[in-house]
């Protein structure tokens, strides 16, 4: 089964930057035969979601298992995924054990190119990011691939992330603020 890649294809970048990368992106995919398998290597497309309360006071990161770092929710795109959104949700409500997630709309907010830790020979984690919501506070599940999984208020997120991680919930809050305009 292909990935439905239209959200990236369709995606309008907000900056020069993301639209490099939004044009590697495509690149990557147009000339591979399956650009979203871990197998495609040196890179490969991911997915992953950034989860917001509605209100876009708190966030939910993972203590990733294998990086060290608080990060957004997301990963390998799978063959029962249909699009990039049901790949980014599906890892977001695995990995936080958080069933109540959706997606704010299908666009893509954000692109990230960082590296690959699935395999010796993966080079970059092409990683296509949408918001998610939950419409309450609830316990988290730890699963498998993390350490620990917690709400931070988006103004105090915790010293051990990284700057990419900074931008996208940026980016998500302003996103959601200018929603519910």
């Amino acid at each position: 089964m292909t990935v439905d890649l239209t959200a990236l294809r369709s995606w309008r970048p907000p900056n020069a930057e993301q639209a490099a990368l939004k044009d590697a992106f495509v690149e990557h995919a147009d000339a591979s035969l399956n650009p979203t398998s871990r197998q495609c290597l040196p890179d490969h497309l991911t997915a992953s979601a950034l989860v917001l309360t509605p209100d876009a006071s708190q966030v939910l990161l993972c203590l990733h298992r294998k990086v060290g770092l608080w990060l957004q929710f997301g990963g390998h795109i799978e063959q029962q995924d249909a699009s990039l959104g049901d790949a980014a949700l599906r890892e977001a409500q695995e990995e936080s054990g958080i069933a109540d997630l959706k997606l704010v709309g299908t666009a893509v907010i954000q692109l990230d190119r960082h590296p690959a830790p699935c395999q010796p020979e993966a080079r970059h984690h092409l990683d296509v990011q949408f918001l998610a919501l939950t419409q309450t506070v609830r316990l988290p599940v730890v699963s498998e691939e993390s350490l620990d999984v917690r709400w931070f208020d988006v103004t105090a997120l915790p010293d051990q992330t990284d700057d990419a991680v900074r931008r996208l919930v940026d980016v998500c809050v302003r996103s959601l603020n200018e929603t519910v305009r």
